[in-house]
């Protein structure tokens, strides 16, 4: 199953066992799903299901995962059963929640998960029926997962492998950020040195969809030439960095390392190093 769906395919499917995922962030989120969504969707928490949140950011960054315990009991809370096919959405075709969500649900061992390309923009363009108010679904029972099953590194981890040559990092924030020229959410600018930037929005063509599997193939085959070739994918909390996740899987790669404290956990721990390209 490809990791991206259409919104054309959306309105195909059947909707025995078809979960929704509504993933959007933002001022008043909870309010603006209660006025409109997808027809069906559930709503899912970036900050609450998707991450907890701890008291130091100097560890483990802004969006930390869960523990797998309890994510288990977000799952059953959302009505949501190992055998479910289950698109998410946001309005950022990825890059704000939706991608993050994709991959916590294949690392907790679930197959059938798709990413709607294009988001709610493309769902509201191509027809898709939408409603609002709340959602009546019923519980589903607890999935039991003992760890995350895709490949995560630690802050420890993308040092050693970048003392060693041994890793490509990649930091998939944008290039003013990347570069050090200012820094809008985290303390300080700049970025893990080592590491290479690769905006998540070059994932995305000049409509905001996803290039196609072949386009992204060749672009990362040429951009990673001459490159270590294990991946570490991080960004400013270990959110957006799925995107680029998704992209990869997207276009057949192995599905690389997550850093999650991403640069959020690096630039707040004393003594890292921190680099500028200005």
């Amino acid at each position: 199953m490809s990791p991206i769906i259409s919104a054309s395919e959306l309105k195909t499917l059947p909707t025995e066992n078809l979960i929704i995922l509504d993933a959007r962030t933002g001022k008043d989120i909870h309010q603006n799903y209660f006025e409109k969504h997808i027809k069906g969707a559930r709503f899912i928490d970036l900050d609450k299901d998707l991450a907890e949140i701890g008291e130091d950011a100097a560890f483990g960054g802004r969006h930390p995962l869960p523990g797998v315990a309890k994510f288990a009991k977000t799952l059953a809370e959302l009505g949501i059963s190992e055998d479910a096919h289950i698109v998410i959405y946001d309005d950022k075709n990825g890059s704000n929640a939706g991608a993050r969500a994709w991959w916590m649900l294949k690392s907790f061992g679930l197959e059938n998960v798709q990413v709607l390309d294009g988001g709610m923009q493309a769902a509201e363009k191509e027809g898709v029926v939408f409603s609002s108010g709340e959602e009546v679904f019923e519980k589903a029972s607890l999935i039991k997962k003992e760890e995350w099953s895709l490949p995560l590194s630690s802050l420890e981890v993308v040092e050693n492998e970048l003392k060693n040559n041994s890793s490509t990092v990649i930091d998939v924030r944008d290039a003013y950020r990347y570069r050090g020229e200012s820094e809008p959410i985290d303390l300080v600018a700049g970025h893990i040195p080592g590491a290479i930037n690769i905006p998540f929005s070059e994932n995305l063509d000049e409509n905001g969809m996803f290039h196609s599997p072949d386009v992204l193939k060749v672009k990362y085959e040429n951009l990673l030439q001459g490159k270590p070739e294990h991946l570490i994918i991080h960004c400013g909390s270990g959110v957006t960095a799925c995107h680029t996740i998704l992209a990869l899987a997207h276009a057949g790669f192995r599905i690389p390392d997550l850093y999650v404290g991403s640069w959020s956990e690096w630039s707040r721990r004393e003594g890292k190093e921190i680099g500028k390209d200005i």
